[in-house]
């Protein structure tokens, strides 16, 4: 299988697309011979990146400075597209902050962060959905999200929050384009794993780090074969692992644990019962 819309006929629309992940991508989508078009407030990367990714493959390359929490810009932006390629048929809301948060902390960093990864995602669906609804063409919405919006940890609640929206809204969206009649777009959630990008704010790659690229290339064969979920692995944490953690969050309200109970101290073993019980079902 190959999604339809993962073709030279496409325009894809990537947001944060001037580094890490929607840059990755943005290469992966140059080498199908798309026309593309790279939204970043990184005026300085957007410079340079046209003819990079000409050079990849891009059949045109328009690039564009917007802030996605501006809806105002990013009607402009649909304009501009529109006028320019006719429409977009790929939507990758990518861009994305990670500023520290508390819950008890300044409200500035809550909606900094909600701005742009929850609202972001949100502007960009409602101004360019209607317009690739009406093109009639195969399509795609892929909305960036985080493993920390299924599992929530401790550190950073207004990131948390703002991946699990994006989670949500998502899975709506989803349900929403396959009953609207002649729509042919599709919605992805992609979840990354340890990805070595800017906002991970190291100056190495670490060993359990995957790249961009790798993401790239398994969100890639993940549409290919229909998923909605695109869950990525990484080079510490396998995809069995990652299911152990999501069930026993979920576990947290089927059992009346505590809230976060997996990083609570009177169920520290239960959980490490957990993992190695269902680590051992896993052995032949």
């Amino acid at each position: 299988m190959t999604h339809p819309a993962l073709s030279a006929e496409s325009v894809a629309v990537i947001t944060g697309g001037a580094s890490g992940i929607g840059l990755a991508a943005a290469t992966k989508f140059a080498g199908m011979g798309m026309r593309l078009v790279i939204v970043d407030l990184a005026e300085d990367k957007l410079d340079t990146l046209a003819g990079h990714l000409r050079d990849a493959g891009a059949a045109d390359v328009m690039v564009a400075s917007v802030d996605v929490s501006d809806r105002e810009q990013i009607v402009a932006l649909e304009s501009e597209v529109t006028g320019r390629f006719g429409g977009a048929d790929i939507l990758m809301n990518n861009a994305g902050i990670g500023a520290g948060s508390s819950c008890l902390g300044p409200l500035d960093a809550w909606q900094s962060i909600l701005a742009v990864n929850l609202w972001g995602a949100i502007n960009g669906t409602q101004v360019f959905a209607p317009g690739m609804v009406s093109r009639g063409r195969p399509g795609a919405i892929i909305n960036t999200g985080s493993k920390q919006g299924i599992t929530t940890p401790p550190g950073n609640p207004a990131y948390n929050v703002s991946k699990s929206a994006l989670k949500a809204f998502t899975e709506a969206l989803a349900h929403e384009l396959r009953n609207t009649e002649g729509c042919q777009l599709s919605a992805h959630l992609l979840i990354p794993g340890f990805v070595f990008t800017g906002i991970t704010g190291l100056s190495e790659k670490p060993p359990a780090a995957w790249t961009a690229e790798q993401t790239a290339d398994f969100f890639v064969k993940s549409m290919d074969r229909g998923d909605f979920y695109i869950l990525c692995p990484d080079n510490d944490v396998p995809r069995e692992l990652d299911e152990k953690r999501m069930a026993w969050a979920m576990g947290d309200i089927i059992e009346n644990r505590p809230a976060l109970s997996r990083w609570h101290p009177d169920y520290s073993d239960a959980f490490a019962a957990f993992v190695d019980k269902n680590d051992k079902a896993l052995d032949p």
